[in-house]
């Protein structure tokens, strides 16, 4: 039995926001992703354990001993990079938070999805307990020709790589 392996390009692929709560069935379509990473703390743990040795036993000194153990999950903080459009929902988000009554209310859980040509789901992330950090839109230059980016950051509590729905 073969299976089916394609490779994620970017050219063929769109990322997509879903953030419970919103009010839009998609609150942002985006090129660009940065910050997916998972990182473990290592805490070392020292322990002395007894130890007798010399020619008749009696000298009594411990051994030190290190055991590395799993400590917490950190997640660094995500980006998303677009094409700047009309829509609110990313500068409304940041706003509600910045305004500081009820910051906590604003947290969201979601998922970022990759969709290939066909609209079909190719790869899936969910997170927990996001928030935006900070909101930037690329310099505006009337005589240039490249188009306006719009760019967010969002702090997560967590991330989790799910199978993509079939």
């Amino acid at each position: 039995m073969v299976s089916e392996i394609e490779i994620l390009s970017r050219a063929r692929f769109y990322l997509e926001l879903l953030l419970d709560g919103g009010n839009d069935s998609v609150d942002g379509t985006f090129e660009e992703c940065t910050g997916f990473k998972v990182s473990q703390e290592v805490i070392e743990v020292c322990e002395v354990t007894p130890q007798k040795w010399g020619k008749d036993g009696s000298a009594s000194h411990g051994r030190v001993v290190r055991t590395k153990v799993p400590g917490n999950l950190s997640y660094t903080n995500m980006t998303l990079k677009k094409g700047l459009n009309i829509s609110m929902t990313l500068w409304n988000w940041l706003n509600s938070v910045s305004e500081g009554a009820n910051w906590s209310e604003q947290r969201r859980n979601g998922a970022l999805v990759l969709y290939n040509t066909s609209s079909k789901e190719q790869f899936r992330f969910e997170f927990r307990g996001a928030w935006p950090v900070s909101y930037k839109i690329s310099d505006v230059d009337v005589k240039g020709s490249a188009y306006q980016i719009e760019e967010i950051e969002v702090a997560v509590e967590e991330l989790i790589r799910i199978k993509a729905a079939s």
